[in-house]
């Protein structure tokens, strides 16, 4: 068989994904080979087709007992043969594993990388040939990386004990180009070839949203969301119970995940989530990076996170299967706080010298600082991610919350001399909060003890809203007029930037909203609802059988494939993305004939006008306007309470109008755009 033939007898694909190929084609050839490749993007085909090609075992070593675990489910089931050894194993499960292995009867083999110490293992491993050794996660071998684990260190020396070198390819979804170099020396890659595919996810949706009160929009975006599965992440384990109280109370199926639960519970938890009893999951980060959850179609950050990397592999755990999903960060400045504490209170690591931790500390506040920026922007969003990695992007995505917003760019020049004279006239010793006091002239303790009230910038900007000038400190920041100094609560001085403003040589400009569009919502497959229904069911009857996530049997997007194609023959349903010879042989006949029933029925042409019809009645809903006049004392309190993030079924009670009605008035005003 060809590359193309284990592609389609085993996966049920007809062509590779971008980057696949070449990686596939470099370690067949014999070449090392680093790919970077984004969550979804299929990185674990990349190394699964030339081990099966492979005349001897693939060692993949990966960090998570979970990912093991899903990985070898979904290989069984494509009629593979593999194994996972860690600490999960019983020692009777252990030997069971050495065994088979040593009789040839695996193709691939997961292990943790604490394992490759175990002298059992390494026997094996040089009595059977090894043809090659796939790293995932490998940026955790970088002690730059966000995520290192020491004992990746460990496989070189694991290799180099090998009595002949097999192929090493390297896997990752974020690099930068300094763990980069660090994956290809300390794994010691020889001529190796770098694949980068981009980082862009086409299909996700970025959004950052800044409410006044992050628990009513949460529940309201959870509400709109209600059939779906996510993630919502939180920066500690208080606030993860909280949170997930909170939903639990609203009624929403949600469960925990963080390092403070028993082992038990955790498992337990994570199972509610894989297997959709449980479809949301309020989690710390130490839940996810090993979830190979396809249908997860959003991820919600109700805190910001501490730099890039992690939010982009944390937000990529949605559209796994190349469905639509959104990517929404809920940004309070008690975010970044929370992170230059972490920061800040980093346990040093021992295996590290003082000075390279303290290092790692600064590069830690580097990042969190672009991460800051990322919140604060009024650019693409998906432009400024894509260029942190070294990434091409254009302008303007169209799909991110900065796209759908309209902006006017605004002279503050004078604002900003204002800001800047306090900073230096107060000694460039204080933060955000306490300049914003100064300059509205506010009388606290702290200011009278330290004498601002005596300074010539007290209250110059009384007139202003602290929003306002909190806003301008912001992109000065951003725009490198100002920086943050120290952890905790930052200091802000000037840059030598500031002084040709200060003199009036230079001008400082920002963008402000002007108005905000709603995102289009995207048109899923309309046609067939009652067969997908079918289908889904069927689905989930085979996978409570064999006490495996319904996922693994066939994914939404391979279901939906199905209702496109509607195939009733073996050879049609072949020709379904994600169905091999395996699944065809195990699954084929019930679903054929779910499709052929549904055929037979005449069916398809009644669920399409229904669709039509429910698209008319929607459109037709979107366009009612208020019929009750709006005064002028309302209309701007109504554009207060919008403005501060008020939800919209909030704003509609406290008028005694319906939403529609709010929403309408909304769209006249300017401030939201259908």
């Amino acid at each position: 068989m060809d590359k193309f033939d284990v592609l389609r007898k085993y996966f049920g694909y007809s062509s590779f994904r971008k980057g696949q190929e070449e990686m596939v084609d470099c370690l067949l050839s014999g070449r090392d080979a680093l790919g970077i490749m984004p969550t979804g993007a299929g990185k674990s085909i990349c190394y699964q087709v030339p081990a099966i090609m492979f005349g001897g075992v693939t060692i993949v070593v990966s960090p998570l007992i979970s990912l093991m675990k899903d990985q070898v489910n979904a290989l069984v089931q494509q009629g593979v043969k593999a194994a996972y050894i860690n600490s999960s194993l019983t020692d009777t499960q252990y030997d069971k594993v050495l065994k088979n292995a040593a009789l040839g009867i695996y193709k691939i083999i997961y292990v943790a990388p604490e394992r490759l110490e175990s002298v059992s293992f390494i026997n094996l491993c040089r009595r059977i040939k090894i043809s090659m050794v796939a790293v995932d996660e490998s940026h955790c071998v970088s002690q730059w990386g966000q995520d290192f684990r020491p004992s990746y260190l460990n496989i070189n020396k694991f290799i180099s004990m090998l009595p002949n070198r097999p192929i090493i390819g390297a896997f990752t979804a974020t690099a930068t180009d300094e763990v980069k170099k660090d994956i290809i020396n300390i794994l010691q890659l020889e001529d190796p070839a770098v694949v980068t595919t981009g980082f862009d996810r086409p299909n996700l949706f970025f959004s950052v949203l800044r409410p006044a009160k992050k628990d009513n929009r949460l529940i309201e975006l959870i509400k709109e969301r209600r059939d779906k599965s996510g993630i919502i992440y939180c920066s500690t384990r208080k606030k993860v119970e909280s949170v997930c109280d909170l939903l639990i109370k609203n009624g929403f199926p949600a469960t925990r995940y963080h390092a403070g639960l028993s082992d038990e519970e955790r498992i337990k938890n994570q199972d509610d989530f894989v297997y959709d009893r449980k479809p949301v999951m309020v989690a710390t980060n130490a839940f996810g990076m090993g979830i190979d959850k396809s249908n997860v179609s959003y991820v919600i950050h109700y805190n910001m996170p501490k730099n890039i990397e992690s939010y982009y592999q944390e937000a990529g755990r949605a559209g796994r299967d190349g469905q639509e999903a959104d990517c929404i960060l809920l940004y309070g400045a008690g975010d970044v706080q929370t992170c230059r504490y972490f920061i800040e209170n980093t346990e040093p690591n021992p295996q590290l010298t003082p000075e390279q931790n303290e290092m790692f500390k600064k590069r830690e506040e580097e990042r969190l600082k672009h991460m800051i920026f990322y919140c604060r922007t009024s650019d693409c969003l998906r432009n400024y991610m894509l260029r942190y990695f070294g990434d091409g992007a254009e302008e303007n995505c169209g799909k991110c919350s900065n796209c759908l917003t309209k902006f006017e760019t605004v002279d503050v020049t004078i604002e900003a001399q204002k800001i800047l004279s306090c900073i230096i006239r107060t000694g460039q010793k204080f933060g955000a909060a306490m300049i914003v006091d100064v300059l509205r002239g506010k009388i606290n303790d702290r200011i009278t003890y330290f004498g601002l009230d005596k300074q010539s910038t007290f209250g110059i900007m009384k007139d202003s809203k602290p929003t306002e000038i909190k806003y301008i400190i912001e992109k000065l920041e951003e725009q490198g007029y100002i920086i943050s100094v120290g952890a905790g609560k930052p200091i802000l001085r000037v840059t030598e930037m500031s002084y040709p403003v200060l003199k009036g040589k230079a001008k400082v400009k920002v963008k402000k909203t002007v108005r905000i569009k709603t995102k289009e919502k995207t048109v899923e497959e309309t046609v067939n609802i009652s067969l997908f229904d079918t289908l889904k069911q069927i689905r989930y009857e085979i996978a409570s059988q064999k006490g495996v996530p319904a996922f693994l049997i066939f994914s939404d997007a391979s279901l939906m494939d199905m209702c496109r194609k509607l195939p009733v023959t073996p050879e049609e349903f072949l020709s379904v993305n994600g169905v091999g010879d395996n699944k065809l042989k195990q699954y084929g006949d019930r679903f054929i004939s779910a499709i052929a029933e549904y055929k037979a029925t005449g069916v398809e042409n009644t669920d399409e006008q229904d669709s039509q019809n429910n698209i008319e009645k929607t459109q037709e809903s979107e366009v009612n306007y208020a019929y009750k006049p709006w005064s002028e004392k309302e209309v701007e309190k109504l554009r207060f309470e919008y403005e501060v993030g008020i939800p919209i079924d909030k704003i509609a009670k406290n008028h005694g109008r319906t939403n529609e009605d709010v929403r309408s008035r909304l769209k006249k005003e300017g401030l939201i755009e259908e």
